[in-house]
């Protein structure tokens, strides 16, 4: 179980879900060393509470500082599912930010990079990667984003670490990037809606980024979340408080 001396690494700390899940560490007195491509961005918006170093996980080269005496890393980057500026196309046939570079190569980059004695490696997946010749997902999954992030999963899988991959569905809420720390720390989910989870991919609807941050966090103090791989999504009435332990037990 994480403790108040561990260090976590989040990759991809300036991104729609990366910004929560350091807002929920640092919530939680955890220490918190952010990935990001853009430093100053990411100073801005931590109010200088994140240990910064600046790296990109398509480069491995950049990861040596990132993850020297590393204990857990969250892993929240990604790119956009079709092609967009985002993609940065120096090249047309090889955009240096598609979701193969990115989620794909880029995490099993991170991964060779994370120290050997890792307590964990948390993985932002998707929902639809086991379901990818069926509607929603073939449509979503034309310039291969789920390709890539069933890559990234296999890698993971067979990497020799402990491991929690969560997938979501559609993002709801937010992204915060143009507020700072004080606004990620009072973030609530729009939605009101339950947490559900479940092993596998079988699961469909939408899923609250605050509540993609709270299980990236939360499930570095269950055990039962260790080698596992579940979906998440928020429906029915959402209750006073969620309760972690109980929806982690189910696993």
């Amino acid at each position: 179980m994480i403790s108040n001396s561990d260090k976590v690494l989040v990759a991809g700390v300036t991104g729609g879900v990366g910004q929560l899940v350091a807002a929920k560490l640092l919530a939680k007195n955890l220490n918190v060393r952010g990935l990001t491509r853009n430093k100053a961005k990411a100073e801005s918006m931590f109010n200088s509470r994140v240990e910064l170093v600046e790296g990109d996980i398509r480069y491995p080269h950049t990861l040596i500082e990132a993850t020297n005496g590393i204990n857990y890393i969250i892993c929240c980057t990604g790119t956009t599912a079709f092609p967009s500026a985002r993609w940065d196309f120096a090249d047309f046939w090889q955009p240096s930010n598609s979701p193969q570079a990115v989620d794909g190569e880029g995490v099993k980059n991170l991964l060779a990079a994370a120290p050997k004695d890792l307590k964990r490696f948390v993985f932002v997946s998707s929902c639809g990667v086991l379901r990818k010749d069926q509607l929603p997902f073939n449509i979503l999954n034309i310039f291969g984003v789920l390709d890539a992030k069933l890559e990234a999963e296999k890698a993971i899988t067979t990497s020799g670490l402990s491991y929690t991959i969560i997938r979501p569905a559609r993002l709801i809420d937010g992204p915060y990037t143009s507020y700072d720390l004080n606004t990620l720390l009072r973030a609530k989910t729009d939605g009101k809606k339950a947490v559900v989870m479940e092993i596998g991919d079988r699961l469909n609807g939408e899923t609250s980024r605050v509540d993609v941050a709270n299980a990236c966090v939360e499930s570095l103090f269950y055990n039962t979340t260790v080698n596992q791989d579940f979906a998440i999504i928020n429906s029915g009435d959402r209750p006073s408080s969620i309760d972690w332990s109980q929806l982690f037990s189910q696993l």
